[in-house]
């Protein structure tokens, strides 16, 4: 049986689009004698659609895309995703569901079991968990349909007491097929391969695994499609953030005509251990998913044009190599605003990265503005010493002028503040907080200088200097990150632990970090909970960034 595999980059909502990209994939697949192809899940409207699920429009005009693709099934079988209304009519309206086209007919229609309800995954709220389970017989073969849940083990959750495949296997499939839309994080690539082979291992039959590709938001899909034989061999794997179109020739005892192309731990290496934070770990899969992000928001949402605040850091310094490369050098605009404090080498190591990169760059320094506002506020300060108030007028100031140009030009504004910041509320609302797109806010301080070593693995593009002095955000003489933070080396780790792997202060305390550090940096965290819900989205590559997948009370007190 030959099988394609279509990973495509859809765009939620936009059915013409999406119907064509599919429809293209299936003519090119039929002009090679394809039996099946089989696209990502919810394909049809894109994903995750959310709340657009609950307008019936919408649902109905998925419906008539689903038309729309069944007429070019002519001898080949089409395997796409959309919601399905509940026929029977309890419970939630839709389903979750897979479609089976084939002959200009819908052959079977196949709904989605395990629905996700964690991190950036909410899907019990507008979907019915399937209640039946059955095979389709296909070219005297018996396939498995199954949508993204047997790849993960949600078997701990008390609301997938039902293991789809299981139930499946009691119809002796041939093959699994697996309809996917699973995001990326820097750590779930190697850890999707072993689960991909523990399920072939356990049943016994090869595997086709179909992933999405693209950005939605804030949420990066990477690909990576997979193909096993029955034996848990890898004979197949896309590429990752790329479209593509490929095909595996599967035999009827369940081997591939492709050669293996690599073997698989059913347990992932344990320098992925998800349990260490290592900043160099996949740090070129995470500029990836940043390139593509920025990519895919600026395309889908219909934009060109980039701005941003350039200071001779390494937060800004990334982020507009990371912003050249996705929308080239042509359409982002830098912007120099060096204050009273600013040293002169940070300004001129800023130029020198813009001339660098080919990127526009403009100089507007903001001493007249800043001394402005302290003379309009002199009365009301009341000759009050120097404090953080003046050093966030010199950042309100920055991020007032970049938004003026924003406006004058028709730019969208890329937000530089790392997570390491956004924390511990490192970072001034209103201010350098400001932005459409928050870049880096899902990467640790460590893993910025990480990526801008990557940067310069060829040459060096962003200057040495950027990357060796002490950051600083220069709002106040001599100022360092350290008067205010622990060292990024200690403090990313202890954020790493509480952050990404839930561990509580005691937890962490236990694991030889100083007590009254790590009860300070979780009390930074707590306690600026109230910016971080004014923020832009933020790109996610880690498995618990800020924003959708990570929901805490902006009033709740935990310290031990």
């Amino acid at each position: 049986m030959k099988i394609f595999l279509a990973q495509q980059n859809y765009h939620i909502g936009n059915f013409e689009y999406n119907a064509k990209k599919i429809i293209d994939a299936i003519t090119a697949a039929k002009a090679q004698q394809a039996d099946i192809i089989v696209f990502s899940e919810m394909s049809v409207c894109g994903y995750p659609a959310r709340d657009f699920v609950e307008f019936n429009d919408f649902i109905n005009k998925c419906y008539a895309t689903i038309e729309t693709i069944k007429e070019h099934t002519e001898n080949i079988g089409v395997l796409i995703g959309s919601p399905a209304r509940n026929a029977i009519k309890e419970g939630k309206d839709l389903f979750n569901a897979a479609f089976f086209l084939y002959n200009k007919k819908i052959l079977a229609e196949v709904h989605k079991t395990c629905l996700p309800t964690y991190d950036v995954f909410d899907e019990y709220r507008y979907f019915e968990p399937a209640y039946d389970w059955n095979i389709v017989d296909f070219k005297g073969k018996k396939l498995a349909i199954t949508i993204c849940e047997d790849i993960w083990n949600l078997g701990d959750n008390p609301l997938y007491r039902i293991c789809p495949m299981d139930e499946l296997m009691k119809h002796k499939p041939d093959l699994m097929l697996n309809l996917s839309a699973s995001p990326f994080d820097y750590t779930h690539n190697e850890d999707r391969k072993a689960i991909c082979k523990a399920n072939v291992l356990k049943y016994k039959i090869p595997l086709v695994y179909c992933n999405a590709v693209g950005s939605q938001t804030e949420i990066v899909f990477d690909g990576a499609s997979l193909v096993f034989d029955k034996y848990g061999n890898l004979c197949k794997q896309l590429p990752m953030f790329a479209e593509a179109l490929e095909s595996v020739k599967i035999n009827d005892d369940g081997t591939c005509v492709e050669s293996i192309i690599e073997t698989v731990d059913v347990l992932p290496n344990e320098e992925l251990n998800p349990n260490v934070l290592d900043y160099d770990l996949n740090i070129n899969e995470i500029y990836d998913a940043l390139v593509l992000g920025i990519k895919d928001y600026f395309k889908k949402m219909g934009f060109a044009k980039a701005i941003l605040g350039s200071s001779g850091g390494i937060d800004s310094a990334v982020t507009l190599a990371i912003a050249c490369d996705a929308l080239g050098a042509d359409n982002v605009r830098a912007v120099l605003m060096p204050s009273p404090y600013s040293t002169e080498h940070s300004v001129n190591d800023a130029v020198a990265l813009s001339e660098n990169l080919k990127n526009t760059y403009d100089i507007i320094k903001i001493k007249d503005v800043y001394e402005s506002f302290l003379q309009t506020l002199k009365p009301t300060f009341n000759d009050l010493p120097f404090s953080i108030a003046e050093e966030n007028i010199q950042s309100r100031t920055r991020g007032n002028l970049l938004m003026a140009i924003a406006n004058k030009f028709g730019y969208v504004l890329l937000n530089t503040s790392n997570k390491s910041e956004l924390a511990t509320g490192y970072g001034t609302l209103y201010g350098d907080m400001a932005g459409g797109l928050g870049v880096l806010g899902d990467c640790y301080k460590m893993q910025v200088y990480a990526l801008a070593n990557y940067i310069n693995r060829d040459k060096e593009i962003i200057p040495v200097n950027i990357i060796t002095k002490a950051p600083s955000a220069e709002l106040r003489p001599d100022q360092k990150d350290s008067d205010s933070l622990p060292d990024y080396s200690v403090l990313d780790k202890i954020l790493y632990q509480y952050i990404e792997r839930r561990q509580g202060p005691q937890e962490i305390k236990t694991q030889g970090f100083d007590a009254a550090l790590v009860d300070r940096t979780l009390k930074m965290v707590n306690n600026n909970e109230y910016k971080r819900n004014q923020f832009c989205p933020i790109i996610r590559v880690s498995s618990k960034a800020f924003g959708v997948g990570r929901r805490m009370p902006i009033v709740g007190r935990y310290l031990n």
